[in-house]
């Protein structure tokens, strides 16, 4: 078991393949790859025009970007193949509640079907050695219990997105016991992770992006559902996560196969109400308005994970509070939008998450 210090000097000089890397964590995950010394490649989609980080993090000049649908199997093969990567980490969703409710067609067949024809391809990539496969917190059977979910808990979901999600690690699961357990110099493992804030996040439907927005604007923010309860926590945490994972995976695979739940510690379990509140304190003013609409679609009230398995099995464990979280996710966008350099922000703030790592 090794700390994260340790484990990020795994990555210089080798070659890592992110799917999803156009959007707001494969983003962030692709500068941290750069400044670790990695050879990043990778494959997306264009980030739509109203989600600029990627290219405000200029990520397509210091990767080797490829556009395309995870649902494309030509498309992944041809990419492995030109690139040959050692590490894919599968980021690629569709990654919103509120979107699988007005597109539950895209959000079954990117989450299910994409993780299935990336898998196809990786069962003959002879060059990969591990596959972080990410899914979300989102695919446990939510009872709404004041309980943490483990690794072995039940999978399900009442929204599409979150019965996306449980179906991708059931595919994932099947791939992995039918193919990959028997594949040479190959281990994969799944991740759920969730409630994921930070700078440069603009995806309509997500409290912080909301609350920006407001901000910005001097609008008031508006909370549908203030109440619900979440264990909010730092892009960084969660990638810092699948990081210590990759590494385990190359160095220890029979430790590193499985299912992972990489999750705050209780303080950082808040409701919405709470984070806005932070968020407003950030940011100097505002104001926040309930908007209670029946009409809106189910949301999960309360879920929580435990991540007691990666404390004690890969020495993962969260370095940054609930108000440093949305601090710093507040700075982020107050730098940025004072006209100082994304790059130079994201760096910086990767800089100091390491250092609290120490």
């Amino acid at each position: 078991m090794e700390g994260l210090v340790d484990a990020l000097g795994t990555f210089r000089g080798r070659r890592v393949l992110v799917t999803g890397s156009t959007g707001f964590k494969g983003a962030w995950l692709c500068t941290w790859l750069v400044g670790l010394g990695a050879k990043v490649s990778g494959f997306a989609l264009p980030a739509p025009p109203e989600e600029p980080l990627f290219d405000q993090l200029r990520c397509a000049k210091r990767i080797d970007q490829v556009y395309g649908d995870v649902r494309d199997q030509a498309a992944l093969r041809a990419a492995v193949e030109k690139f040959q990567p050692e590490i894919v980490i599968h980021l690629a969703a569709q990654a919103l509640v509120r979107r699988g409710y007005d597109m539950p067609d895209l959000t079954f067949d990117t989450n299910v079907i994409g993780g299935v024809q990336l898998m196809e391809v990786l069962r003959t990539a002879s060059s990969v050695r591990a596959l972080v496969f990410v899914t979300s917190d989102k695919c446990y059977l939510n009872k709404e219990w004041h309980l943490s979910y483990r690794e072995n808990d039940e999978l399900g979901g009442a929204d599409p997105y979150s019965a996306s999600k449980a179906a991708a690690e059931i595919a994932f699961a099947s791939y992995d016991r039918s193919f990959f357990a028997t594949q040479k110099n190959f281990v994969a493992a799944s991740t759920r992770a969730g409630n994921v804030i930070g700078g440069g996040d603009l995806s309509r439907d997500r409290i912080v992006p909301d609350c920006v927005r407001a901000l910005t604007a001097s609008a008031p923010i508006v909370l549908r559902n203030p109440d619900a309860i979440r264990p909010w926590q730092h892009v960084l945490e969660p990638l810092s996560g699948y990081l210590m994972l990759a590494a385990c995976l190359l160095r220890q695979p029979d430790v590193g196969h499985g299912a992972w739940n990489f999750a705050p510690n209780v303080e950082n379990v808040r409701t919405v109400h709470q984070l806005a509140q932070r968020v407003v304190a950030a940011w100097g003013q505002g104001k926040i308005v309930i908007n209670r609409d029946p009409g809106n679609p189910h949301e999960a009230n309360l879920l929580m994970l435990s991540a007691d398995k990666a404390k004690l099995q890969l020495g993962w464990v969260p370095h940054w509070t609930f108000e440093q979280a949305i601090d710093s996710t507040v700075e982020w966008y107050r730098a940025v939008g004072a006209g100082q350099d994304p790059v130079a922000v994201t760096d910086r703030q990767i800089a100091d998450f390491v250092a609290s790592a120490h």
